[in-house]
């Protein structure tokens, strides 16, 4: 019916994703987290990333998060004190950028890249690592590790808001069909929720045929 949720590792992957109640990633115009961030969920955020993360993203996330960090260092970059300090705390912790267009060595403290295929890279990461690792945007690359059944947790923070009309960055388009057990659920600052699963790749609808 479906194929396990992860291979047996010593390093377990998560896939972590902020998300509007209408499944975009993002929104044209508006601020970062979209403006809801409030004092448990960054006290939650601060906790987390004391956690030992490695994290894991693509070309295109590196670019915007790195030029963002490096902005958010400046004085008067205009980022909120929250926003400012979240992005430049990336720069002490580990990544592996995976991306063949990228170029050694890259800019961004402790960062490592990747040339060859992810889905294989990450499978080794996960038999022979030892840190807990995390996704960090890039949704495509969430998307292939998921279809390989490399992923232990699906996480998500909910955000109440739709943004139909300025949306960005929809989330689960070419995913497949994924059954959730959920192993952990919080709400934040009261509007926030987060949930969090364990997932299964289906090769079809539940009771069909392998």
């Amino acid at each position: 019916m479906g194929e396990a949720t992860a291979e047996t590792s010593s390093a377990d992957l998560m896939v972590d994703l902020i998300i509007s109640l209408d499944g975009y990633a993002s929104a044209e115009g508006w601020p970062g987290w979209w403006g809801l961030e409030g004092p448990e969920y960054l006290g939650w955020l601060e906790q987390e990333g004391e956690k030992g993360y490695t994290f894991l993203l693509g070309a295109n996330t590196y670019r915007v998060m790195s030029s963002m960090s490096g902005e958010a260092a400046a004085e008067g970059s205009g980022f909120s004190k929250d926003e400012g300090a979240a992005l430049t705390g990336l720069e002490a912790v580990p990544k592996v950028v995976f991306s063949s267009t990228l170029q050694a060595p890259l800019t961004w403290p402790n960062s490592e890249l990747v040339t060859g295929d992810a889905v294989e890279a990450v499978r080794e990461m996960k038999r022979t690592g030892t840190r807990p690792l995390s996704t960090l945007g890039s949704l495509s690359l969430c998307r292939s590790l998921l279809t390989a059944g490399l992923v232990d947790r699906f996480r998500l923070v909910v955000f109440p808001v739709i943004t139909g009309r300025t949306g960005r960055e929809r989330i689960y388009d070419g995913y497949p069909d994924v059954a959730l057990e959920m192993v952990d659920s919080r709400t934040f600052d009261g509007r926030l929720q987060l949930l969090e699963y364990a997932p299964t790749v289906l090769n079809g609808p539940p009771g069909s045929p392998t």
